[in-house]
């Protein structure tokens, strides 16, 4: 249960007048001779505010090739209004084809913590949502994460 202060859900996205906001081309974007799949995440926690990010990649493409796997994080509700989604972290990685591999990201303090109304570096409880994938639109695994 979160306390009543906690009302500030994210932004509902707004358009121009005559046309969509979103961006041209995605933080990310990018053709590549190789198709990606992730699966398998998880968080585990690693200390106070600490987390470890696993995940599986692998090529399943004809070619061997690089994909840079990207990890964003989304505060649900927060004494402030917050973005939508937030880059934290992000990988190029290698592999051959049909090549796997457990990929390793992680998430400190600093990643979940904002500025409150006085101006003072917080980290405030809450549900946050874990997103990983190719780019900042094309996102291949999502998971919930509550901070105490």
């Amino acid at each position: 249960q979160l306390p009543v202060y906690y009302n500030k859900k994210n932004p509902v996205s707004h358009d121009y007048v005559e046309m969509e906001a979103a961006p041209l081309y995605s933080f990310g974007y990018g053709k590549g001779f190789s198709s990606f799949t992730y699966s398998n995440l998880q968080v585990e926690e690693n200390g106070r505010h600490r987390y470890k990010v696993t995940f599986d990649l692998r090529n399943e493409g004809k070619y061997d090739g690089a994909e840079v796997v990207q990890l964003y994080l989304r505060d649900e509700y927060a004494s402030v209004v917050r973005p939508q989604k937030q880059l934290k972290s992000f990988e190029r990685i290698f592999l051959k084809k049909g090549e796997s591999r457990r990929v390793v990201l992680t998430l400190c303090e600093d990643d979940f913590s904002l500025l409150d109304k006085e101006m003072k570096k917080i980290v405030e409880p809450g549900i946050f949502t874990v997103m990983v994938g190719a780019a900042s639109n094309d996102i291949r695994l999502k998971i919930s994460l509550t901070i105490k």
